[in-house]
């Protein structure tokens, strides 16, 4: 009888083949964007993947001016903030983000998804998103990624 061994992913698997994405945020809608960009940074998408590893890749999100707010969202929506003083509760409307930091709307959205803790405060370094159509990332060689399509294998 022959034994099989489990395969155990070991942070150095998972750092070895990491790639860079660039999504195009322009005409997509906030949450289904925040989904998949979340799904590739905690590396679901991979073979590899652990809960209690970092797999995932890098993604860059461009023209995050752009986004889509559903149902009357941007008009009705708060984003929250506590300064730490009593009494200090601060609230934001989405329609004032957008105008104001689109890239912070997108950074929520997607921080949300991740993990609660230092894994998913270290997922969260690997996004980078940018409201305009530009990023300083060119020596990183990314790669277009359109949503909603499984990456293609290297």
């Amino acid at each position: 009888m022959r034994i099989m061994k489990t395969f155990v992913t070991k942070q150095s698997d998972a750092v070895a083949d990491r790639k860079w994405y660039v999504v195009d945020a322009e005409g997509m809608v906030l949450g289904r964007l925040a989904t998949e960009v979340a799904h590739i940074i905690r590396g679901k998408h991979k073979a590899i993947f652990a809960p209690y590893l970092d797999a995932g890749d890098h993604v860059i999100v461009i023209n995050a001016d752009k986004i889509v707010l559903t149902s009357n969202k941007a008009d009705r929506k708060f984003a929250y903030h506590h300064t730490g003083y009593p009494g200090h509760l601060r609230a934001a409307l989405y329609r004032d983000l957008l105008k104001d930091k689109p890239e912070f709307v997108i950074e929520k959205a997607v921080k949300g998804m991740l993990p609660h803790g230092p894994l998913g405060r270290q997922m969260a370094k690997k996004l980078k998103v940018y409201s305009g159509p530009d990023h300083p990332h060119q020596a990183q060689q990314p790669v277009l990624r359109t949503l909603g399509t499984a990456p293609k294998s290297a």
